[in-house]
């Protein structure tokens, strides 16, 4: 029988304890397993080996091994408290960065700016995929009545809608939460509003954590629907 002192129960807490031990001690064995697999992903030397040196120790080369560590990362930063704002960038917009793994070996810069062909969507869905694993490990660590994603609110965003350099509309994703203070489940469309700011996204959000400005950047305005 689980013994219950102040209204939780031990055995709980002490499985709790070790999920979180588990999921440490998962992520420092891919770290140290990291780079052993000798292979260099997201470059293609001219020459008969790669000519520039491998990543340090600890990062895998291996880019969608690499970037679910960085999640794993994330989300145990999260858990502890150890910090409430994180940023993962997907790929830089100037990257030259390769994704063999879904077949799309060539230079993603002009894939993801000139085009919007199947290869186009294999990459961007490898991206919503980052965001949804995220959403899934936060949302199976309980916190009280909420998850760690009730709590949470994760924004992902992109400085184009599709290929050939189109930024005239801007698709934003927010999921989470936010301890209570953010509804979900609503498309909202700003396309015809006067306030059409990512600013005034950023101050609509900030309200949330209880940072209240009066301006951040170009806007002075708040999101009432967000």
């Amino acid at each position: 029988m689980p013994r219950i002192f102040g209204g939780r129960s031990v055995l709980t807490d002490q499985q709790k304890f070790d999920e979180y031990l588990n999921s440490v001690r998962e992520a420092e064995r891919r770290i140290e397993d990291a780079g052993t697999r000798g292979e260099l992903q997201g470059w293609r030397p001219t020459l008969d080996k790669p000519n520039i040196t491998r990543p340090p120790d600890g990062i895998p080369q291996d880019i969608g091994k690499h970037k679910r560590l960085m999640r794993d990362i994330l989300v145990l930063a999260f858990q502890t408290d150890t910090t409430r704002v994180c940023t993962f960038k997907l790929n830089n917009d100037h990257s030259s960065l390769r994704f063999p793994s879904l077949g799309v070996d060539y230079m993603i810069h002009h894939l993801l700016s000139h085009t919007d062909t199947a290869d186009w969507l294999k990459v961007n869905h490898f991206f919503f995929q980052q965001l949804a694993y995220i959403c899934k490990k936060l949302d199976a660590i309980q916190e009280g009545e909420r998850t760690a994603l009730d709590n949470s609110m994760l924004m992902m965003c992109s400085s184009m809608l599709v290929g050939s350099h189109d930024a005239s509309q801007l698709p934003v994703v927010i999921v989470g939460g936010g301890g209570g203070r953010l509804e979900g489940g609503r498309i909202l469309d700003y396309r015809d509003k006067p306030n059409r700011q990512m600013c005034s996204l950023f101050l609509s959000l900030m309200d949330k954590f209880d940072i209240r400005l009066e301006r951040f950047g170009d806007s002075a305005t708040r999101l009432a629907e967000v």
